[in-house]
């Protein structure tokens, strides 16, 4: 990272050299021990849960515990995670989840686009899995941004009817409220826009699974892209919401292709998960 992203580190997340190499050393001595986790052991990818944690060792490894037990736990999102499958090829191609290759802050960027797939056609299940997907390929990518400044997420809410809301149960919800919070990310933004009057009771449910601190990260933009234009610049937003960046058009291709690179490692990635 450059002087700036490790000033920036050291002040928020209480990285140093030291301390990395400290929390490190402790995670890894603490993973051998729980081997029935079966987590991943590479430094990038026990830093992403430290930084997650600012450093803190216990809430790292209560983060890590969680993660692997609901990579077993959720077979639904974790299992058979293969990017050439039919059904993630066509939700990729919908554009269900779309992360901007320009950042705001330093931030990665997505784009949520909750109702833009079929639900007669479609599982949430699959509609989250491949959403993970594509996280986990953004958050490589860019792991500065996604780890160290954090994610906005931009919720649209555009075209949502009963048979989308039908789908996300409270149980669905909670499932996904606790992904957010154990995921190896740091969401710092959730904003919410074309929100009908009518999701307000989903809106509501998805508050109650959150934490006080990630309630307050919540913002509803009930008075149209104008307001999320003061958020996000519209420099790096797609024309569909009012921006002058690249279209979700090209956006999808770009992450098509660089899913389908990232097979391998999705293949070799599935066995990570705990007893």
């Amino acid at each position: 990272m450059d002087e700036e992203t490790a000033l920036f580190a050291e002040r928020y997340l209480n990285e140093t050299e030291a301390n990395r190499a400290a929390c490190l050393a402790e995670i890894k001595s603490w993973l051998k021990d729980r081997g029935d986790l079966h987590a991943r052991t590479e430094d990038a990818y026990l830093l992403a849960f430290l930084r997650g944690c600012k450093f803190d060792v216990e809430k790292t490894k209560k983060k890590l515990t969680n993660y692997y037990t609901m990579r077993r736990n959720v077979p639904e999102w974790f299992d058979d995670r293969d990017p050439r499958s039919k059904t993630v090829q066509d939700l990729v191609n919908l554009g269900v989840f779309v992360p901007l290759r320009s950042t705001q802050d330093k931030r990665l960027v997505v784009i949520i686009r909750v109702a833009v797939h079929d639900p007669d056609v479609h599982k949430q299940d699959d509609v989250f899995k491949t959403g993970n997907m594509l996280m986990d390929v953004a958050a490589l990518e860019d792991v500065v941004s996604a780890q160290i400044y954090g994610v906005t997420a931009v919720f649209d809410l555009a075209g949502v009817d009963f048979r989308h809301a039908k789908q996300l149960t409270p149980a669905m919800i909670k499932k996904a409220v606790f992904s957010w919070r154990n995921y190896h990310v740091r969401p710092k933004q959730l904003e919410f826009v074309n929100v009908p009057g009518t999701v307000g009771v989903v809106l509501s449910i998805f508050k109650s699974f959150m934490s006080e601190k990630m309630r307050n990260r919540v913002r509803v933009h009930s008075s149209g892209l104008e307001s999320l234009h003061g958020v996000i610049d519209k420099g790096i937003l797609p024309p569909e919401y009012g921006g002058t960046g690249e279209s979700v058009k090209q956006l999808v291709d770009y992450w098509r292709e660089k899913l389908l690179s990232y097979t391998d490692w999705f293949i070799e990635d599935q066995k990570y998960k705990a007893d």
